[in-house]
């Protein structure tokens, strides 16, 4: 996309064109750029969160893999290594979401 701008900029810096086509072709292509380059970035912001959301879990799964059997004590660490936050709605509906995303109400 980028070579379409310099080529047409070239083009215009060579050959004698009519400025309003010229402005209105360079226009265009500079929009399709933008847009392009929008799209990429956030296409790589959306990457950079899924490699995030991959180590979370990973670590929450490393965490589980850890645990010998079922829990008899609470382990600090370990709440604050499997749960993510806990949501109060009312003394009926109280909710825990872990690391990996699933909720469970109690």
């Amino acid at each position: 996309m980028l070579d379409l701008i310099q080529q047409c900029v070239s083009e215009n810096a060579h050959v004698a064109l009519d400025q309003t086509e010229y402005q209105a072709r360079y226009d265009g292509l500079a929009e399709r750029f933008d847009r392009t380059k929008a799209r990429l970035d956030e296409v790589g912001n959306a990457i950079t969160e899924k490699q995030a959301k991959k180590e979370q879990i990973e670590r929450f799964l490393a965490e589980l893999e850890r645990q010998n059997g079922v829990a008899t004590e609470f382990d600090e660490e370990q709440w604050y290594s499997l749960v993510d936050f806990v949501t109060v709605f009312n003394k009926e509906d109280i909710r825990f979401t872990f690391k990996d995303g699933t909720d469970i109400k109690v």
